[in-house]
């Protein structure tokens, strides 16, 4: 892929074969093209990080390695994560709400759209997997838009192709009456599961095709894209679901010549009268979708990074449970926080994590005021503690965005008054509600009155 690597953990990029002017700084394991054989004042001329003019980089800086590469991408509310391998393969989880729904109308499909055609200077994005951790918009809405052949004109790449499609199972059904079920489910043993997971690529055909019970509207939609996609080779996508059973992301097991190792440990599987089912959580459909989002591993070397989806107290719990034999399964260096810094988490189950370091994908949106306080307390009182010259180097916490808030209330009425200060009319109750501010500026969009209220 690249001619060369950065081997410093930071190296000046510069404008000239002399001189201090900078571009930006290369990063420890920043490829680089090269642009010709000679070497001025130590330096060589190269092209790095998507620059479309090339600058020069310091001999002495080059000569590093690729590394294994994680991309926790910014998408406001939702998860968006894009792993690059040493061997240049690439997995994709998750993407973001859709950009229709985005306030920026992007999401992380753009991201890895600049990373192929602008970083990589690749007019095809290539994925090796690509995976949606549970059926909830706010993760795999990207992955549909850049799967979506009618976005193309959002992508400066050409094409997407995809090896492998990957996802948990548990699926937003149409019911009889035309809305929206998680399907059916049984009591077995004093636990209650859901009996209808989908499965692979034919299942996944007929549930969207007319044949039998059929997948609900974006959950469908979604997946009819996947059905479109093609491999690098021309052939249709395989479409796989994902559990404990399968141990490894296929094509990323053990013995994969140096390349990381992807453990699947959830959501667990289980056999109900003959057939795969998966637990099923007491509370509403949000705690279901959350709680059998998938869990993997990402295990390098000595380091092991934790994905977890949006798992909450209650599947978390479970998870304890079921690995009571092996606690270290969930022990980590890196943790992308569970459910973008939901406080729907048990504290446990982070004190088995113990990461030196937890990224936390979170957008200011109101309503959800992710991460909260109490659980980035949480996420630093668990993690690895390490202290040099009376410093702390970790836990660390990053977090994508922040918001803060502050609860002025709810609206009761609104008043117009006159040059004096004389209240002339008085709006409240369900005209008030009914009402329309008009904010041009910074969202440029039109709000109900009562969506003002609590926050």
């Amino acid at each position: 892929m690249y001619d060369d690597f950065v081997k410093l953990d930071s190296a000046p990029f510069y404008k000239n074969e002399s001189g201090t002017d900078k571009k930006c700084h290369l990063l420890w394991g920043d490829g680089v093209f090269y642009q010709d054989s000679s070497v001025v004042n130590n330096r060589r001329k190269v092209k790095a990080r998507g620059y479309f003019s090339p600058g020069w980089v310091e001999v002495n800086a080059l000569g590093g390695q690729s590394l294994l590469e994680f991309y926790f991408i910014d998408v406001g509310q939702g998860d968006g994560v894009l792993i690059k391998t040493p061997d240049f393969r690439h997995v994709m989880i998750d993407g973001g709400y859709p950009r229709s729904q985005q306030d920026t109308g992007k999401n992380a499909a753009d991201f890895v759209d600049w990373k192929f055609f602008k970083d990589y200077g690749m007019a095809t994005i290539e994925l090796e997997a690509l995976i949606a951790s549970h059926s909830d918009a706010d993760h795999y809405g990207g992955l549909w838009d850049l799967l979506d052949v009618s976005q193309n004109n959002q992508l400066d790449a050409s094409d997407v192709r995809v090896e492998n499609a990957y996802h948990a199972g548990l699926s937003w059904w149409k019911s009889a009456s035309g809305s929206k079920t998680l399907g059916t489910s049984i009591e077995s043993g004093g636990e209650h599961f859901w009996t209808q997971p989908i499965s692979d690529r034919a299942s996944v055909s007929d549930a969207t095709s007319g044949v039998g019970a059929q997948l609900h509207g974006w959950w469908s939609n979604f997946f009819k894209t996947v059905l479109s996609a093609k491999t690098r080779s021309g052939g249709p996508t395989p479409i796989k679901r994902l559990s404990q059973l399968d141990n490894y992301l296929p094509e990323f097991g053990p013995n994969n010549q140096g390349e990381p190792v992807f453990r699947v440990l959830g959501p667990l599987e289980f056999d109900i009268n003959g057939a795969p089912a998966l637990r099923k959580y007491t509370g509403g459909s949000s705690i279901n979708t959350n709680g059998v989002s998938l869990l993997m591993r990402v295990d390098y070397g000595g380091c092991r990074v934790l994905l977890t989806g949006d798992l909450n107290k209650a599947s978390q719990t479970k998870l304890l449970d079921d690995y009571a034999g092996s606690p270290l399964e969930f022990a980590c260096d890196v943790a992308k926080a569970c459910h973008h810094g939901s406080d729907d988490i048990s504290y446990r189950f982070l004190q088995a994590m113990s990461p030196a370091v937890t990224v936390i994908s979170s957008g200011d949106n109101e309503g959800h005021d992710h991460p909260r306080p109490n659980v980035i307390a949480a996420s630093a009182t668990t993690g690895y503690m390490h202290i040099e010259n009376d410093e702390l180097v970790s836990p660390l916490i990053f977090s994508t965005e922040l918001a803060r808030s502050i609860d002025l209330g709810r609206p009761d009425k609104l008043e117009q008054k006159d040059t004096a200060g004389n209240t002339t009319s008085t709006i409240s109750g369900t005209a008030l509600e009914r009402s329309l501010l008009h904010i041009t500026s910074p969202e440029k969009k039109t709000k109900n009155e009562k969506d003002f209220g609590g926050r």
